[in-house]
């Protein structure tokens, strides 16, 4: 297959590129700033093996069989500062990808969604039967990234019969994983590099961590099976409560934290305690996750921790 990968600079695209570069496809990757995924692909060995593009010229090349459009922020604090402009962000490149199917109706598009697109507290995980709950007339900045992916979501079931699949991405964690972001385990991991006590809240918050392995697969089922236009919520094949996850973190990795009532964290798209999703649609593909997310999790942070150490040699 000949795919193009948009927003091929994010963490969550280029873990995808690395497990799909040995493969049989032909990649080529789009990015605002196409120097820097050009400098990637050396540093990890992959020059030569795809084709890398400035965004501004998708839709210039000839046709794709499949699309997969990465482009947002999993950033919390880099969230809640685009505000209500990751609309237009969102808007802006599902329309490039739109376009090029309305030119080459047999091409495939999976579109990167999240599980923020249900909306509300997340008392209780969500489900197959599951709505999405808005303050349409208290709408505020943390709702705007959910609304977003609903928004695109919208528009792709108006089209049925285009193939495109939104894999509604709930958590997710990463040997590449960016330090400087303000995720939980972007900041564990910062304390365990310098020693530091992480501060965090006592709050219950479990969460589904996908790991980048049975993503690909999944992405790899959706490209292989029968086209269809739906949405499919990713899971691993089990969550991870937040103390759980942090007394695990500590006995495996030595890390030291303290969990307090006044401790804050950044909540760009709202405060959610069970964060995941009980929905096994995608499993319909043949597919099913090979980790629960704390096994991922320490996989891939002994693997972050290696290199690390290994830089430091």
């Amino acid at each position: 297959m000949r795919i193009a990968i948009l927003g091929a600079t994010s963490q969550i695209a280029r873990d995808l590129v690395a497990h799909m570069v040995p493969g049989p496809h032909e990649l080529v990757l789009y990015a605002r700033a196409p120097q820097r995924v050009r400098d990637w692909l050396a540093v990890s060995g992959s020059s030569g093996r795809c084709e890398v593009a400035a965004m501004a010229d998708f839709g210039q090349s000839a046709a794709f069989d499949a699309v997969i459009n990465f482009v947002g922020v999993s950033d919390p604090a880099r969230a809640a500062a685009m505000g209500a402009t990751i609309m237009e962000v969102t808007r802006r490149h599902d329309e490039l990808v739109l376009a090029h199917l309305a030119r080459h109706p047999a091409c495939r598009y999976i579109f990167l969604s999240s599980g923020a697109i249900y909306g509300g507290s997340f008392d209780a995980p969500v489900d197959d039967a599951s709505v999405a709950t808005l303050p349409v007339n208290d709408i505020r900045p943390q709702h705007w990234y959910g609304i977003a992916k609903l928004a695109a979501e919208c528009v792709h079931r108006c089209l049925p019969d285009r193939a495109i699949v939104d894999l509604r991405v709930f958590s997710y964690f990463s040997r590449n994983q960016d330090l400087e972001s303000r995720l939980l385990m972007a900041d564990a991991m910062r304390a365990i590099l310098a020693g530091t006590v992480l501060q965090t809240s006592d709050d219950v918050a479990v969460r589904d961590y996908i790991h980048p392995s049975d993503l690909h697969r999944l992405v790899e089922a959706v490209l292989a099976g029968p086209r269809m236009n739906t949405a499919l919520d990713v899971c691993s094949r089990a969550p991870v409560d937040k103390q759980p996850l942090l007394t695990a973190l500590r006995d495996s990795l030595g890390l030291r934290y303290e969990s307090t009532p006044a401790a804050t964290s950044v909540n760009a798209t709202g405060a959610k305690r069970h964060y995941y999703s009980l929905s096994r649609r995608a499993q319909t593909l043949g597919w099913a996750p090979e980790h629960d997310s704390l096994a991922g999790i320490l996989l891939e942070a002994r693997a972050l921790l290696a290199a690390h150490a290994k830089g430091r040699a």
